[in-house]
């Protein structure tokens, strides 16, 4: 067996992560509220804490994967039993969510005077990608190269990005790209719907013509538009919540991004719907009925 690992978090991406490192003979220590997600991680042959405090404790390396900014920075640091009441001088956190810049380098500092190292490495790619992963890392190149045996673990390609906070930049900025994607495909659809085209015929010549609109994300919101069915691989509250994150770091750097401002409204009136958790392909259903209820009215 390897040297133990903490994992904080065995959820959507934690729990992929986690299968990894048992597979690849590590012993990932998983902390996570959730009981039914440590049930989980037991099943798959983790062991599991009562604390971040003691997921921690004889580990050289703590992966966090958490939903939120906040969640994030108390486990980190949020009292009694958190992540550096754990660790040692010469351990590493790195902190896989999907959060803000500030919050990063907030918790970077705190660790920093613990003499503890910290990466924001959030994920690019899904949760059935596990292995093929990038991860942009931001933090101090040192801390990195600690880690980078565990990461490679789950990540096939791993690249400084810069100082602490720059791993989130860099996520926050592609979930941009990915609300406008979102958006314009579903207004792209149910315009089709509108004029009377059928969607599917209207999908499949695009799709296989070659042109410069296919991209690997229009290959997969497709044919959930058409078929109707929505099972989330990403859903709209976690587009809101990411795309809110790059908004917000956009006005504090001074720029206003009209399209994702107007994206993220559309994605609104599909958790107005109640369609917060379906995939963001629904945005589509969302636009196609206020338009029947429009009309009705």
């Amino acid at each position: 067996m390897k040297d133990r690992v903490g994992l904080i978090g065995c959820g959507l991406m934690g729990a992929p992560i986690a299968a990894r490192l048992v597979d690849r003979g590590y012993n990932p220590v998983v902390f996570d509220k959730s009981a039914a997600a440590l049930q989980h991680a037991r099943e798959i042959g983790c062991s599991t804490a009562a604390s971040p405090r003691t997921a921690a404790e004889n580990t050289k390396v703590v992966l966090i994967s958490l939903p939120r900014p906040e969640h994030v920075t108390d486990v980190v640091r949020g009292g009694e039993d958190c992540l550096l009441d754990g660790l040692t001088t010469d351990s590493v956190i790195v902190d896989t969510s999907t959060v803000d810049p500030v919050t990063s380098q907030e918790n970077a500092k705190a660790a920093a005077e613990r003499g503890v190292g910290y990466l924001d490495c959030p994920i690019l790619g899904r949760p059935s990608g596990v292995g093929h992963w990038t991860l942009p890392a931001g933090g101090e190149l040192e801390h990195l190269e600690r880690a980078r045996p565990i990461l490679e673990v789950f990540a096939s390609r791993i690249v400084h990005v810069g100082p602490s906070g720059h791993g989130n930049t860099l996520k926050l900025l592609n979930q941009l790209m990915f609300g406008a994607i979102n958006s314009v495909t579903a207004e792209m659809f149910a315009a089709a719907v509108t004029v009377g085209m059928d969607p599917g015929l209207l999908f499949d010549t695009i799709v296989n013509s070659g042109a410069g609109t296919v991209s690997n994300l229009f290959k997969e919101l497709g044919p959930k538009v058409v078929g109707d069915e929505f099972t989330p691989n990403f859903t709209v509250d976690n587009l809101h919540k990411d795309v809110g994150l790059g908004l917000a770091m956009a006005r504090a750097a001074g720029i206003t991004l009209e399209f994702g401002e107007a994206g993220q409204r559309l994605t609104e009136t599909a958790q107005s719907a109640g369609l917060g958790d379906q995939d963001t392909s629904v945005v589509f259903r969302a636009l196609i009925d206020k338009e029947r209820t429009s009309e009705a009215s």
